[in-house]
């Protein structure tokens, strides 16, 4: 969330910019300044009070050893009345802080200056694109037809097991499945990222750090009984360790890396964009974490683009790269781009990868801080990006490649399938 200081310091510059993000601020921002100023006045009035009962408790004991103990018993009733006050305002304090913070996590982050104005996904910014779209005949065949016709993936067992959203992968299906996360992680173990791998379920505090929640919580997965989410993405336990951490500047930037399988409710997706893999309530991802000093952030979203960008084009991908507008962006963002493949029997661009900035906004519910040298702990910046999503490449690879004597597979991940067609 946003920091006190960065609503006060600017109140009509925060207005300013969510409204690139088409989000009215201007209620809600004058409504947490009245709040703070409630709360400062009251902490203001609190300190004096307490200030006045040390000095006059010191007292009462000096007039007792004096003998004076009528002005004793006076000023012991009187610090009594103001203890009465004192719990009056602990209890006031508690209810403006606690209003303060339902406030502030109902307002998105700022998005940064180089984010192009927009309201959809037609108004992103295409900053890079490569590979080579393939031109593949008549006869060609979406990925669900492959799946089907070489026994890959079996939708229909999914929704007899758990329902739609859920597909059962089989045979060389399953171990392309592995060969991608396998080339994934060793990518990432070879650009300097410490594999971890995280729980798939998480506490409310966890969602609420990285902010799942409470802005996506109709979107996640609640285990009831034990009040635990099922994860959407390993960003939200990995993020997580360093909640209520404080980091050494020497040892930033922290950069982590992750398997894990993803669980989305996606309430109400439907149509075609939502056959086969080009939407599941449950698929395979590699994120990549970061921790970083402001002033380096920005340098380590480019080196996590350029990341991403290796992935895609080793796998002979043709992919764009997106900078997302104002209203496109997730409701945590600071500044995001976007990957998409090209899926040649679909005729259309399929999102495999976000790599966002969140900057100080995680890292403020994180309460994640750093310390260089002797000066003051201060918030890190939070980055992640999917290095990659797993279903729609393997829809793009499955469709790019389909040829008269089967699917052939990249030269890259051939040493991870252990073949290099499936026939």
């Amino acid at each position: 969330m946003l920091t006190i200081k960065t609503i006060n310091d600017n109140p009509e510059a925060v207005i300013k910019k969510l409204a690139k993000k088409h989000f009215d601020a201007k209620e809600l921002v004058y409504k947490v300044l009245g709040e703070d100023k409630r709360r400062r006045d009251i902490q203001t009035e609190l300190d004096g009070l307490l200030s006045d009962v040390n000095a006059k408790s010191k007292s009462i004991g000096a007039l007792m050893k004096d003998g004076k103990k009528d002005e004793a018993e006076s000023l012991r009733a009187f610090v009594q009345e103001v203890k009465g006050r004192i719990q009056t305002l602990e209890a006031d304090m508690k209810d403006a802080e606690s209003q303060l913070q339902e406030m502030l996590v109902l307002i998105p982050n700022l998005p940064a200056d180089e984010v192009p104005e927009g309201r959809v996904a037609e108004d992103n910014e295409e900053i890079k694109n490569g590979g080579v779209i393939p031109e593949l005949g008549e006869e060609a065949l979406p990925h669900w037809d492959l799946a089907k016709k070489y026994d890959l993936i079996d939708f229909e067992l999914g929704v007899k097991i758990s329902g739609a959203g859920f597909p059962v992968y089989k045979g060389k299906g399953a171990r392309l499945q592995r060969a991608l996360i396998n080339f994934f992680l060793d990518k990432a173990r070879d650009a300097g990222y410490l594999e971890i791998q995280p729980p798939y379920v998480v506490n409310a505090a966890s969602g609420y750090g990285t902010g799942q929640l409470p802005d996506k919580e109709g979107q996640m997965y609640h285990a009831t009984a034990d009040d635990l989410y099922l994860i959407p993405t390993a960003e939200v336990p990995v993020t997580n360790i360093y909640r209520d951490v404080i980091l050494e500047e020497k040892d930033l930037p922290i950069k982590n890396t992750a398997y894990s399988a993803c669980f989305r409710r996606e309430a109400g997706s439907y149509g075609k964009d939502v056959r086969g893999l080009n939407r599941l309530h449950q698929f395979d991802k590699v994120e990549i974490v970061r921790i970083d000093t402001p002033e380096h952030s920005h340098e380590s979203l480019k080196e996590m683009v350029s990341h991403v960008e290796s992935l895609v084009t080793e796998l002979e991908l043709p992919w764009r790269i997106l900078r997302l507008c104002g209203g496109d962006m997730s409701f945590t963002s600071a500044l995001t781009f976007d990957f998409e493949v090209f899926s040649a029997a679909q005729k259309r661009w399929l999102e495999v990868s976000s790599v966002s900035n969140f900057e100080s906004y995680q890292a403020n519910r994180l309460k994640c801080r750093y310390r260089s040298g002797d000066k003051k702990a201060q918030l890190v910046h939070t980055l992640n990006g999917s290095a990659l999503a797993l279903p729609r490449i393997v829809a793009a690879l499955l469709e790019n490649n389909q040829k008269p004597d089967g699917i052939h597979i990249p030269k890259a991940l051939i040493p991870y399938t252990g073949f290099d067609k499936i026939d």
